[in-house]
């Protein structure tokens, strides 16, 4: 019996190769019931037609006789196509065919039960095909999902196949039905390339089509990798803005200025608390920039005076704006003045009014963050009453005040 079992030869359906082995899955989508039961059973048609194992589901390689000396071989094929057929099915369907011990009775079952064609799945495959658009897909992807719907139609289908002039006529216009849904799903950037496809005479194939529009598709890609190469010079320019900022003082250490434009060296302007440690030359002209500033050179708008924080290390915040020089002195003269009239003045904090005006004449402490009208001197109000609490004091924070020492009050 051994001396037969060596003697197949490679066309023989009794011969095992070695990359035979059992257990294999031949396809890559498994079998879960009718709604794929036509590209499962065409895929694993081809896989066992590859390997010459297609007569163990179809019956003409039929089990021999008990005292055949290729029964043993037999059995051994038959049990390999078994495992096939049981590692391509779902854990459902696997186990209702684990106890069957011929490959060709496993594969009518699975006929028998799944291999419906009924009008609902062929339905459903136009309704899938008339809404299947592009969307964000490439066109490779929108076309191969379009031809396996297209595929799975033709197999439930079937299409003459004679050489008349009927049956061309009739396959001419399937090529036209599908060449027009495939242009009906794309989006609407190619609308311009539908449009010279449509006017073509004669229509093209879905193929042609298909190459014209991935052709368009590259062209596209490529002119926006070109048009996206400006963005490292961009990036770069503005890498070289914050090297411009990062300047360093070699004298206070500070970032934002170089030493040349040091408050320390050339003065504080007029007004700031350390003008007189540091009085500014009358010949330098206030010409800095204010985004070049940094927190040691800036000036701070919640005071009426310019404030620097020597231990800030921050640049100072862009809503300082620049000033001419005349603007400058302009607003310094301003900031000399005493302040005698209730005139409006710029509220630098944002709370003041016209009435929070501090006469020299008196000894009152106003709290200049205060959001009612204050006021120390009661000639710049109108209509005046006496008041009508009992006469007492108030302590303010400089001492007591007697109530009725100011009878006007």
């Amino acid at each position: 019996m051994a001396a037969h079992t060596s003697n197949f030869s490679f066309s023989d359906p009794l011969y095992l190769h070695p990359s035979d082995a059992p257990g294999a899955s031949l396809v890559s989508e498994p079998l879960i019931g009718t709604e794929n039961y036509g590209v499962w059973s065409r895929a694993m048609l081809l896989a066992l037609r590859a390997k010459n194992k297609l007569g163990f589901i179809n019956g003409t390689c039929r089990k021999p006789a008990d005292n055949h000396p290729t029964l043993h071989q037999w059995e051994r094929c038959n049990a390999i196509v078994l495992s096939w057929l049981m590692s391509s099915v779902s854990k459902e369907i696997f186990s209702g065919i684990i106890y069957c011990t011929e490959a060709s009775a496993v594969w009518t079952d699975l006929k028998e039960r799944f291999d419906k064609i009924c009008g609902s799945r062929i339905f459903s495959l136009h309704r899938e095909i008339s809404h299947l658009s592009q969307g964000s897909s490439s066109i490779s992807m929108y076309f191969s999902n379009l031809k396996k719907l297209w595929d799975e139609y033709s197999s439930l289908v079937t299409l003459p196949s004679c050489g008349c002039a009927t049956a061309k006529a009739y396959l001419d216009h399937d090529q036209h039905q599908r060449l027009l849904q495939f242009l009906m799903g794309l989006n609407e950037t190619y609308g311009h390339i539908r449009s010279q496809i449509l006017m073509l005479d004669p229509l093209p194939s879905v193929n042609q089509a298909y190459s014209i529009i991935s052709q368009e598709e590259s062209h596209r890609v490529a002119l926006s990798s070109h048009l996206s190469a400006d963005l490292p010079s961009v990036a770069f320019y503005s890498s070289s803005n914050k090297k411009v900022e990062s300047v360093k003082c070699e004298n206070c250490n500070v970032i934002g200025h170089t030493k040349d434009q040091c408050f320390r060296i050339i003065g504080y302007p007029p007004g700031h608390k350390l003008h007189k440690k540091f009085p500014q030359s009358k010949n330098y002209k206030f010409t800095q920039k204010p985004s070049r500033f940094s927190a040691h050179n800036s000036v701070n708008t919640t005071s009426d005076s310019f404030i620097i924080s020597e231990e800030s290390k921050i640049a100072a915040p862009s809503v300082v704006h620049a000033l001419t020089d005349a603007q400058y002195q302009q607003l310094l003269k301003l900031l000399d003045q005493p302040l005698l009239s209730p005139v409006a003045t710029v509220n630098l904090a944002g709370t003041f009014t016209s009435l929070m005006t501090v006469s020299k004449d008196t000894d009152w402490i106003l709290d200049t963050g205060a959001n009612a009208h204050i006021t120390g001197t009661s000639s710049v109000l109108q209509s005046t009453q006496p008041c009508a609490s009992s006469p007492g004091s108030v302590r303010l924070p400089n001492g007591p005040f007697d109530w009725e020492d100011h009878g006007d009050w």
